[in-house]
């Protein structure tokens, strides 16, 4: 009997030295796959187990609690982690608490709803958000016009904007690919679409789309965009009224001197910028760097910004990163102009050096948004017709991060914001 009961003891007290928690680190060397991490973390959340992020604590790692579910698909999806005692994760939570620590742990509450809005008929690897997604393991729903403009956003909680063109100027690909058969399929089949919804002209269709975008935001959402969805977001809300569009777009003139009509308070995140005004330029507006910037791929970065995460956990939480130092990567939209960048927008990553912001953040309404400069962080040119990127040659993507701790942003539990 004596020996039954020390052996139960033991056993109480085996349970409680040992195994309470997995933390899966995101620090530089521990972490073998930091992308699919962030899947492991979004499937924890969907099976309402309790994750906390540990902001700033090697590379903001995961605290999970520790059972055979969880270890399984962390050793089937190649993640790296740790099994820490109770005494073990009090210590680790103590430290991070200590006012003298620049970390926080953020609780995350549940798995957000994602919605990517795309056009038709692309696939996951026309976008590196699509991409990194699938490559996480992460689900995800595509919309596009006609959801949007029936309110179908309101039934998620995370929206990313493919690479679209909210202007009606089909990308300003006129000059290079107007006689090109996908170009020309392409205006084609976004004309039609346009008058079945009810619209003469495409530019005013996607108007209302970034104008429902720009409700969701307001009202809540998570909106993040990368490349052209950033830039031209911005211009579309900013010429809302106004004819921007050349013949060979919407079939007529543009409005005389439209460049004085823009708007920029009803912007999200740019003012002053300066339209782009030949057809035959592969351009939008001065907000974006790629023809000013005079960097050799070599040494082309950006710097992400440090923040103070008991403070500003928000900043803090999407600039999570094993490295401060982020490879640059190009696109139709590499960077943004930093003197064009409203007062009250947060740059999180820039190149300092050539004035250019790559990565910033603003509150509109209720809501957030990010936008992300650049096509494929591990891409560093990319083109029409080229190959998709291979993630599994890229598991530790710092710039791919970025991406996803976005997609993350919405699982956090939320402060009351000041007003």
């Amino acid at each position: 009997m004596k020996k039954t009961i020390v052996l139960i003891a033991l056993l109480f007290f085996s349970v409680n030295i040992f195994a309470s928690y997995i933390l899966i680190p995101m620090d530089v060397d521990a972490q073998k796959n930091h992308l699919k991490a962030y899947g492991i973390t979004y499937w924890a959340l969907e099976k309402q187990l309790k994750v906390k992020w540990l902001l700033n604590y090697r590379g903001g790692s995961f605290l999970l609690p520790d059972t055979e579910d969880v270890q399984r698909e962390c050793q089937i999806r190649g993640v790296s982690f740790e099994v820490l005692s109770d005494s073990k994760t009090e210590s680790i939570l103590e430290e991070i608490n200590s006012p003298s620590q620049n970390m926080e742990a953020v609780i995350l509450e549940k798995a957000p709803k994602i919605a990517v809005y795309t056009p038709y008929g692309k696939q996951p690897w026309d976008d590196a958000v699509t991409m990194v997604l699938t490559y996480a393991e992460i689900p995800y729903e595509t919309v596009y016009d006609e959801e949007v403009l029936k309110d179908g956003l309101l039934a998620f909680d995370w929206l990313h904007l493919h690479h679209e063109d909210f202007t009606g100027q089909y990308g300003k690909f006129y000059g290079a690919y107007k006689a090109v058969a996908w170009y020309i399929q392409e205006k084609k089949d976004a004309e039609a679409l346009a008058e079945k919804l009810g619209y003469n002209k495409v530019s005013q269709e996607k108007l209302d789309v970034a104008l429902k975008i720009r409700d969701y935001v307001i009202g809540g959402g998570f909106m993040f965009a990368m490349c052209s969805a950033a830039d031209s977001f911005d211009i579309a809300l900013a010429a809302d009224g106004v004819d921007i569009c050349e013949p060979m777009f919407d079939g007529d003139a543009s409005e005389a001197n439209y460049q004085s009509k823009i708007d920029y308070n009803k912007t999200f995140a740019f003012t002053n910028f300066k339209l782009e005004k030949n057809p035959n330029v592969y351009e939008f507006s001065t907000i974006d760097m790629t023809q000013q910037r005079m960097i050799a791929r070599t040494v082309d970065y950006f710097s992400l910004m440090d923040f103070s995460a008991k403070w500003d956990p928000i900043p803090t939480m999407l600039c999570q990163n094993h490295t401060a130092l982020v490879k640059g990567f190009m696109g139709q939209t590499t960077a943004f102009n930093s003197d064009e960048i409203k007062s009250n927008v947060l740059i999180m990553g820039e190149n300092k050096t050539n004035g250019e912001a790559k990565y910033i953040h603003g509150i509109k309404g209720k809501g957030f948004f990010t936008f992300y400069g650049g096509h494929d962080p591990e891409d560093y040119q990319h083109r029409v017709g080229d190959s998709k990127t291979e993630l599994d040659l890229h598991p530790t993507s710092p710039g791919y991060r970025l991406i996803l701790n976005n997609v993350l942003f919405p699982a956090a539990r939320k402060k009351k914001q000041k007003t």
